[in-house]
């Protein structure tokens, strides 16, 4: 099961109270934001390409790792560090699958140092009365796809992304509120934990 494939995307509305109107977010505070985000903790709504969807919590650990996990029914556990991302999914009965986060457009935003001003990294930067939208890729390897990331302003948050993945799949995940000052031990996103944690559920 990949990460992108556990749950495809549709249009859908952000179900998060929104500002009246809004300027668009010029990149560079974008990109601030982004590395001002050390550590995330929340709620999110994943719609996956087929348009099932499921929820679960999101913690972000800035740089590089990031864990998805489901709630019932669903057992499974995406998680990246180390430069891998590694998914958990006891229903298959298969180890798990692992493949190198810079192979995702998710690595973008878990990057040390988040620039969207590098050349061509940025192919979409647009803004409409209530949030701005910015399309960011690889700007070495556009064929791993791109993200698009939904952000409201006064101040700035990262509301939502869309994965449009290398292998054609889209997965939107709707964030609810981050606590940012959430503590994360790094063993949360250990591969070793994930296991132990996914065959106590």
């Amino acid at each position: 099961m990949k990460l992108w494939s556990v749950l495809p995307a549709a249009a859908i509305v952000l179900a998060t109270a929104m500002p009246a109107s809004a300027q668009k977010i010029s990149l560079n505070a974008i990109s601030q934001y982004l590395n001002g985000l050390s550590t995330a903790k929340g709620a999110f709504t994943q719609v996956n390409d087929d348009g099932t969807i499921s929820t679960g919590t999101i913690y972000i650990k800035r740089p590089g790792r990031i864990r998805f996990e489901y709630n019932p029914p669903e057992r499974a556990l995406v998680l990246a560090s180390g430069g891998t991302v590694v998914i958990f999914d006891p229903k298959t009965n298969e180890p798990p699958e692992s493949y190198p986060l810079a192979r995702t457009p998710l690595s973008i935003i878990l990057d040390k140092n988040v620039n969207l001003n590098r050349a061509r990294m940025v192919v979409g930067h647009t803004a409409d009365d209530k949030t701005t939208t910015v399309t960011a890729q690889d700007p070495e390897h556009p064929e791993y796809g791109n993200i698009q990331l939904v952000f409201t302003a006064n101040p700035v948050e990262l509301r939502q992304w869309v994965i449009n993945d290398d292998a054609g799949s889209r997965t939107t995940v709707i964030l609810g509120e981050l606590n940012k000052n959430a503590s994360m031990n790094n063993a949360l996103f250990a591969p070793e934990t994930a296991i132990q944690k996914s065959n106590d559920r």
